[in-house]
């Protein structure tokens, strides 16, 4: 009688989903989540519970009285945005304001980029200097800028004055100058951070591409579209559309230098939302246009991150 040969059973290995399983891996994710949850707590508290009342009141008539009493209205208050030009004039004005700084922060940027990044002497000194409207307080920021725009004793005036050109001007007063002056001032605080951003990736590009193309015979400005551009497209989209959306949400800015006038040529979308629920009292009606505006931004948010994602994966 032959005996027959046995295979042993395979041993089964424990893998990560079996080790996850376990008492080890439920300690884990205990522990996991008491280090996470720390972190969490400030912005459940402080962002997202305020965010789930501000939807609830943009479906009432809630008003900002000592005690209130308000009712459930439904989409009343949407309604009622829709037809409400006011609110969307403040909505142009606040894209022309977005899409005007935002273009012209990255131009200016660029240049004092390009300049800050050049082997110049103080270079080191300059490039603390470029950080100095960025360290400011933008109320400090919007105050400065109201004594420059002084229509009586501002230096603007007294500068065009000396050279024979009017010297009378009321900056953030005239209709026609003060959305172009305050949009100047919205350039000049935020162009600090866009120029540390292009620094950055300009430091990153290597120098064998621009001499490569100086040998192939591109001169200064073929070397900065087909070396530079090219390489700094990703750092350009992505300050880009985060500077869109910083830009669309301004308030304190604005709200110091102009408080939306004059008659609301500098009325953008955050200050007539602030003058609804804070000076008219109508906190529904308020909340109702801030679900608009966040659903704005939850927007530009989606496409930011699918250009970055894009982008990732072009690389």
């Amino acid at each position: 009688m032959t005996a027959t040969a046995t295979t042993p059973p395979p041993v089964r290995r424990r893998g990560r989903d079996d080790r996850s399983r376990g008492p080890l891996g439920r300690a884990r994710r205990r522990e996991a989540a008491a280090l996470v949850l720390p972190s969490l707590l400030p912005v459940l508290v402080l962002s997202v519970a305020p965010l789930v009342v501000g939807v609830a009141l943009a479906f009432t008539d809630a008003r900002l009285v000592r005690n209130p009493e308000y009712s459930f209205v439904g989409v009343d208050n949407f309604t009622r945005l829709l037809s409400n030009s006011f609110f969307w004039d403040s909505f142009r004005i606040g894209l022309i304001w977005a899409v005007s700084v935002t273009v012209l922060q990255i131009v200016a940027a660029m240049g004092l980029a390009l300049l800050l990044a050049a082997d110049l002497r103080l270079r080191a000194l300059t490039r603390v200097l470029a950080l100095i409207p960025w360290a400011m307080p933008p109320v400090v920021v919007a105050i400065m800028w109201r004594m420059i725009y002084s229509p009586n004793a501002g230096p603007l005036n007294a500068a065009l004055g000396a050279v024979g050109l009017p010297d009378d001007i009321n900056w953030l007063a005239d209709f026609s100058t003060a959305l172009p002056a305050v949009i100047v001032v919205g350039v000049w605080v935020g162009m600090p951070q866009t120029t540390v951003t292009l620094l950055a990736g300009l430091q990153q590009i290597p120098t064998e591409m621009y001499e490569a193309a100086a040998i192939d015979g591109a001169s200064t400005w073929r070397r900065f579209w087909s070396v530079t551009m090219p390489s700094l497209r990703p750092v350009i989209t992505a300050i880009s559309s985060l500077n869109f959306i910083w830009n669309f949400n301004s308030f304190s800015l604005v709200y110091v230098l102009t408080e939306g006038g004059p008659g609301g040529k500098t009325m953008l979308p955050m200050l007539f939302t602030y003058i609804e629920a804070f000076k008219n009292r109508n906190i529904g009606y308020a909340a109702a246009m801030g679900v608009v505006l966040v659903v704005v931004v939850v927007l530009l948010l989606v496409g930011y991150l699918r250009t970055q994602l894009r982008d990732e994966k072009e690389r």
